[in-house]
């Protein structure tokens, strides 16, 4: 069950994003995402989707550490960007307004 905090973040950086709409939560929201995808996939591929194992702390430990990476790899990106201001226009979007 390590995917249940990516998951969760993405989740509920997606409700934060639908009413900021800030460059910055819509790559983190990516991230999030992308870190929850990977764990679902791995539990598919191992035949543990639903499962809860017996140490259950241990899982849900590592998904909080698999989220706080997350966060710090964005927290990076962040940084880099600043420091380097041609890179971005790679990393902006156009959000159409609704």
């Amino acid at each position: 069950m390590c995917y249940a905090a990516p998951t969760t973040a993405a989740i509920i950086t997606t409700f934060i994003w639908s009413s900021r709409k800030t460059v910055e939560l819509f790559w983190l929201m990516l991230l999030f995402y992308g870190g929850a995808l990977f764990g679902i996939i791995d539990h598919l591929w191992n035949g543990e989707l639903f499962l809860i194992s017996e140490n259950w702390v241990k899982d849900f430990s590592l998904g909080i550490i698999i989220t706080v990476s997350i966060i710090l790899v964005w927290k990076g990106l962040l940084l880099f960007a600043k420091k380097i201001p041609q890179l971005n226009s790679y990393l902006s979007i156009t959000v159409p307004k609704q």
